[in-house]
């Protein structure tokens, strides 16, 4: 099946940058991205989903993940580069918390979409970066049950921040499809 080429990032994705920059930039992004709070209803929502799911879509799941990597490694050595404030704990007491689980899914997340995305149309890059939220959910649910009494993990961990990842992968989809419109017309 041939694809619309207005759809696709192949030109896009050839002019990526250096690894050598892309490795911090994208750590300082991740790094933001935890950080801005946008008040969202049920939950205020970071920008870390949106992070993550757009650089495995965009630059593919090999640097998506060092990126990740990265930044995981950046907050195991107790820069402050996690959600919330110092007093959630910095470095890998942060990491074992009760959002753990969620990191690791980010990680494979990365990965998942990195491949799924690769060549597909707004559509596809949409469903890609939905089928990303199910290892989020799944592993960040799985790890909270060690916090949460396992009958109030789905409606503390899970259902409230569905609105909000599915408007920041729609956000996302857009972005991406103008990305695409705009570098077809040159």
């Amino acid at each position: 099946m041939m694809r619309d080429p207005s759809t696709s990032l192949p030109a896009i994705r050839s002019r990526r940058l250096p690894v050598v920059l892309a490795l911090p930039l994208g750590v300082a992004l991740m790094t933001l991205a935890a950080k801005v709070q946008v008040p969202f209803w049920p939950v205020p929502m970071t920008l870390h989903t949106m992070a993550v799911m757009g650089f495995a879509a965009f630059l593919g799941p090999r640097r998506a993940a060092t990126i990740f990597l990265a930044y995981l490694a950046a907050g195991a050595a107790g820069l402050p580069v996690f959600s919330g404030t110092p007093e959630r704990g910095i470095g890998l007491a942060y990491m074992v918390g009760p959002t753990g689980g969620y990191l690791a899914g980010y990680l494979v997340a990365c990965a998942l979409v990195g491949h799924l995305a690769a060549g597909r149309g707004a559509l596809g890059r949409f469903a890609a970066m939905l089928a990303g939220l199910v290892p989020v959910y799944a592993l960040g649910a799985a790890w909270l049950t060690l916090f949460v009494p396992a009958s109030e993990v789905f409606a503390t961990g899970v259902a409230p921040f569905v609105p909000g990842d599915v408007v920041k992968i729609a956000i996302l989809t857009a972005v991406f499809a103008a990305l695409a419109r705009r570098t077809a017309a040159r």
